[in-house]
């Protein structure tokens, strides 16, 4: 059972930690994207990792899963970061390895940035810059998703995010005849998607001096810009690099297998490069 990190009166984070049963293993901690759960890295990830000796700490963003968030309560980016740093301090992983799909890259590198301990940092998908372009998709998504919900957002929007041999498999399972269910403004999850996309994405990279494994999925035809994951890959102190051509945004559900191996490459190059120690925040 998720164990549970109580903020206040209708205010927690549910987590679900599970320490490294090897010597030398490293907890992978896990942020998820904004229409993400904790389930999702459980589907075969985290299993995965846990086989192979390490530990793994999964979790909800206050507006998913199993959190609990007020209807007061701002859901942004800063109290995602915030609310990891509350998780980790929680659950007190033994050498945490934060991994962000998409915007939770953004929460996890603020994160560590504000203190979060951490030996490394995965970001799949994440790079981006802010532009125009970008603050368009961002409202276009939240938009649907308030007219359309998932089904919505899935039928508008799958084509441009994951590879041709997944969207194969999810054909006969989206464009059919069933109605559009809207998000509720009430829940959390709306909320969150309405508040946490306007995130800051001006991060100063230079001071991520920790080891980062930056995950492209080529087949992202939303959010990859090629330029600027250039760009903002160069500006990273002790950047390794992976990139999928048959995979998308997605990356870690279509691809799940090949997300493990470089995981745990990763993994396997900090082990060597490291004498045991975690690192303080910004490498201070």
């Amino acid at each position: 059972m998720p164990d549970r990190f109580e903020i206040a009166p209708g205010e927690s984070l549910s987590f679900a930690y599970t320490p490294p049963t090897t010597d030398g293993g490293f907890t992978f901690v896990f942020v998820n994207a904004l229409t993400g759960t904790a389930e999702s890295w459980e589907a075969d990830i985290a299993p995965a990792l846990r086989a192979a000796g390490h530990g793994t700490l999964t979790w909800d963003l206050r507006g998913q899963g199993e959190s609990e968030t007020a209807a007061e309560t701002r859901l942004d980016a800063e109290l995602a970061s915030a609310d990891l740093n509350r998780v980790v301090q929680a659950a007190r992983p033994t050498r945490p390895l934060l991994v962000g799909l998409s915007i939770g890259g953004l929460f996890a590198a603020r994160a560590w940035l504000k203190g979060t301990p951490a030996e490394g940092l995965v970001l799949i998908n994440t790079l981006r810059k802010s532009s125009l372009r970008l603050d368009w998709v961002n409202a276009a998504v939240f938009r649907a998703a308030k007219l359309g919900g998932a089904a919505l957002l899935q039928d508008l929007f799958l084509p441009n995010l994951v590879g041709s041999e997944t969207l194969a498999k999810l054909r006969t399972q989206r464009l059919t005849e069933e109605s559009y269910e809207p998000l509720d403004p009430a829940e959390g999850a709306y909320r969150l998607l309405q508040q946490a996309s306007a995130a800051d994405w001006d991060v100063p990279y230079e001071d991520l001096t920790l080891p980062v494994l930056v995950l492209t999925g080529m087949k992202d035809r939303l959010f990859y810009e090629p330029a600027d994951v250039a760009d903002l890959t160069a500006r990273l102190p002790q950047p390794e690099t992976r990139t999928f051509e048959d995979y998308g945004h997605l990356l870690s559900a279509e691809a799940p297998a090949a997300v493990v191996e470089a995981l745990l490459e990763f993994a396997g190059s900090n082990r060597a490069a490291q004498d045991g120690t975690v690192p303080d925040s910004a490498g201070r």
